[in-house]
């Protein structure tokens, strides 16, 4: 589909907050330049604890650039998923960490594929460890030094929001809290943000639904005709009585 997909791009710690004051201010029709200034701003004074004191310009520079292509700036192909994303920010602010999950995994297909192992060793044992999580990434990705660095800012990332814990143990991680039950409207945007985090850009609507990727989500039952009176760029393709498959349309 593109060069998301190859790009690993998550070299810092993403926080929550900075998600929220991203779209926030996109929502209330600021300027793109004037949302890069003011994020620049703020994060040169603000390190990723929360805390007041002064960061690096570069490492400012890093957060600001992966901000902007989640929410102002996307890649073309996303925009209008960003779109639908903006608009159910208002309707369902309470669902709002999954809405900024759709956007961040559609941007960086390499947090979905994170959470996407963690999900799958949460599904066969309660307490996880970092190395676990990066030899799966190195099986995905080729042994990379910037697999495992990356992937330390993905998953201290998830502990900030909230999503995974850490266990007594150091390099152990755990479940955190499970949200409530998602919005239909949000759950078709979950899952096409999945989409446009893998490669061929098709799934079973059952893989999809389930996916360890969405692990701290209920999705609720859901099927293909209403996910296509919900958004137009979907495909669905019927296998048998009880397969569906979706698609993302070409453009």
């Amino acid at each position: 589909m593109s060069e998301r997909h190859d790009t690993i791009g998550i070299k810092q710690v993403i926080r929550y907050e900075w998600m929220e004051k991203t779209s926030s201010m996109l929502l209330a029709g600021i300027d793109e330049k004037s949302i890069r200034k003011e994020l620049n701003d703020y994060l040169l004074v603000h390190r990723g604890s929360g805390s007041e004191e002064q960061r690096s310009e570069n490492t400012c520079k890093f957060v600001v650039n992966i901000l902007m292509k989640i929410w102002v700036s996307p890649d073309q192909e996303i925009i209008p998923l960003r779109d639908s994303a903006l608009s159910m920010l208002s309707k369902y602010p309470s669902q709002a960490l999954a809405i900024h999950w759709a956007m961040i995994s559609a941007a960086y297909p390499f947090w979905f594929n994170v959470a996407l192992h963690i999900g799958r060793l949460l599904n066969l044992q309660e307490i996880v460890t970092h190395q676990q999580i990066i030899n799966r990434l190195k099986e995905q990705y080729g042994d990379r030094q910037t697999v495992s660095r990356y992937a330390r800012y993905v998953i201290r990332s998830l502990v900030v929001w909230d999503v995974l814990k850490d266990s007594e143990c150091k390099g152990c991680y755990k479940r955190a809290k499970q949200f409530p039950m998602l919005e239909k409207d949000t759950s078709v945007l979950l899952i096409e943000s999945i989409l446009y985090a893998m490669q061929e850009g098709k799934c079973s609507l059952k893989m999809i639904t389930s996916s360890p990727a969405l692990f701290p989500f209920q999705v609720p039952l859901i099927t293909a005709g209403s996910i296509l009176q919900k958004t137009n760029r979907i495909n669905t393709i019927h296998y048998g009585v009880d397969e569906d498959y979706l698609e993302l349309k070409e453009k």
